[in-house]
């Protein structure tokens, strides 16, 4: 029996030799009763061993389960009437190490593998449903991610996209199947960038890297000697300057390290000071990995992010507001702290409303952790920071009649408010979207923080340097004078105002180390969380495979 076409069982037998003529009437009756009877038993077994190994193999997937119980168990990828979509999936699967997906799951060569050994209807029932298997997996994980993110971290509740299976295997049979599958990865500009980023970098590699790091401090323009020139160098081999022998940090040099440090989140001031040093010396292999990790996060967003949005990268400590997929609004932010309660969590959600002249309704685990050390320190530092605290009763209490030592995270029953005004913690105005991290946009009294390159100073929330222009912006659509509608609710402080959004606003909070900004520009930012090094060792445990380290 031969597979030469990848072909299902045949209800065809050989014929057989009988070796003699049969001289009786009767003997020709019972030998043609028993090769009939041989040669149905013979069809059947192979029915039988063909839908038995679909089944078994398929028994623990409900789709493939279902879907091969629907068709009569029917070959989907072995017929030979099936080749345009056996030769679909295996370009697929192919170019799955490009889009840096753990290609353990899906390995084409182990799918070839078991295309060749087939030896019998079992493995060819066993090869078809390990094809389908293969197929479904990778559709999901080049579509939506391969790692789900809460898994890494439980602040991180990004919904990756999911992919209707079922209705996948339909489209597969009736559609071209190559377009079907081409179709699947993120089809934007930011998702192709970074592809392209990562065969720069892996070709970098296999050139011999970077070249060495920069010894010096700090450099700057006017200064030479060795170390220019080790700077020259390694920007040259980032790509950010052309090759030349000048020893002087000279014009050219000065505006390949603004260069840099405009796609590095640094003050391009064009001086190689501590933090431009320390960021050019980041290894090629650092790069790269951000970029692995980067593609696998926006593959998280494979799905409408609404036409208008709202996108929070605090990576970069950037917010945009987006406009059928431009930028109408940019604005730096302030992040949290990289304590581990204190970090900003990474989700989507819708905004509704805002509120302006706010008062701060303290949450208990700022109270304790940071007003019970000052109270105790000083009992009137509610007082100067305008804040009352209340029992259950509403009696405003003093710091000073209370044993402040005996509460904690657990029992600590009073509520914290601070009034309204431009000294409250959250300025004038928040953006509301409420949700169970109690996380949301709102403005600050405290500018200085926007200033800095690092940005990470809040207890969770994201502070905006621009917020009256972001309320500007999201009541545009609903009045015709967006700035006075605002300014008249900034004239009733101390009253708190709510502003409805008449058409809800999706937000995403998301944290993208290597990202591609509105403007086409490639972008790194260091990992102050340390989430990217999970995901990418959640990567690798699922079968990422890649080339080894850097030289």
């Amino acid at each position: 029996m031969t597979f030469d076409h990848l072909s299902p069982p045949s209800s065809r037998v050989a014929s057989r030799h009988f070796g003699a003529v049969v001289q009786r009437a009767i003997g020709m009756l019972v030998l043609a009763a028993a090769v009939w009877l041989a040669f149905a038993l013979a069809a059947t077994a192979q029915v039988t061993a063909w839908r038995q190994a679909v089944a078994e193999a398929a028994a623990d997937h409900p789709v493939l389960s279902e879907f091969y119980r629907e068709r009569g168990y029917e070959p989907f990828f072995t017929g030979p009437e099936q080749g345009a979509r056996r030769a679909a999936l295996l370009e697929a699967l192919e170019g799955a190490e490009l889009h840096a997906l753990p290609v353990a799951r899906y390995d084409v060569d182990v799918l070839r593998g078991a295309f060749s050994g087939i030896r019998s209807e079992r493995d060819l029932g066993r090869a078809e449903v390990l094809a389908a298997r293969m197929m479904l997996d990778y559709a999901s994980d080049v579509h939506g991610g391969a790692i789900r993110p809460s898994s890494i971290d439980p602040d991180m509740v990004t919904r990756r996209p999911q992919v209707d299976l079922a209705a996948l295997l339909e489209r597969m049979e009736t559609e071209d199947p190559a377009a079907v599958l081409a179709a699947l990865p993120p089809r934007g500009p930011a998702y192709v960038a970074l592809l392209g980023a990562r065969l720069e970098l892996e070709e970098a590699r296999a050139n011999g890297g970077w070249g060495a790091p920069v010894r010096a401090r700090s450099l700057r323009p006017g200064d030479s000697g060795p170390d220019v020139v080790a700077l020259r160098d390694r920007l040259t081999r980032m790509g950010y300057m052309p090759r030349s022998a000048v020893a002087h940090y000279d014009t050219t040099l000065q505006m390949a390290v603004q260069a840099f440090q405009a796609t590095h989140g640094l003050s391009d001031d064009g001086v190689a000071g501590p933090a431009t040093i320390a960021a050019i010396n980041v290894p090629l292999e650092t790069r790269l990995e951000q970029v692995i990790v980067g593609l696998e996060r926006t593959r998280w967003f494979n799905r409408p992010l609404g036409e208008r949005h709202i996108w929070v990268n605090q990576a970069a400590f950037m917010a945009w507001v987006m406009d059928d997929g431009k930028p109408t609004l940019e604005t730096r932010v302030v992040i949290g702290r990289t304590a581990a309660d204190r970090r900003s969590p990474e989700f989507s959600d819708m905004m509704s409303f805002m509120e302006v002249n706010p008062r701060w309704n303290i949450p208990r685990s700022i109270a304790v952790r940071d007003y019970i050390p000052k109270m105790m320190r000083n009992p009137n530092a509610l007082a100067a920071e305008r804040i009352t605290m209340r029992d259950a009763r509403g009696q405003v209490v003093h710091p000073a009649e209370l044993d402040l030592s005996r509460y904690s995270l657990r029992h600590f029953p009073y509520d914290m408010v601070q009034s309204p005004g431009r000294h409250n913690a959250l300025g004038t105005v928040k953006f509301m979207f409420p949700n169970r991290f109690a996380v949301y946009l709102h403005d600050t009294p405290q500018r200085n923080h926007f200033s800095l390159d690092t940005r990470a100073y809040s207890s969770g929330c994201i502070r905006v340097e621009k917020p009256y222009e972001l309320a500007h912006v999201l009541l545009g659509p609903q009045t015709t004078d967006p700035q006075g509608m605002f300014a008249r609710a900034l004239a009733q402080a101390p009253r708190e105002v709510r502003i409805d959004l008449e058409t809800k606003v999706p937000i995403h909070l998301t944290y993208q180390t290597a990202f591609v900004t509105p403007d086409g520009r490639l972008n790194f930012r260091d990992d102050i969380y340390g989430r990217d090094g999970r995901i990418f060792a959640a990567l690798r445990a699922a079968g990422l495979a890649r080339p080894g380290p850097d030289s």
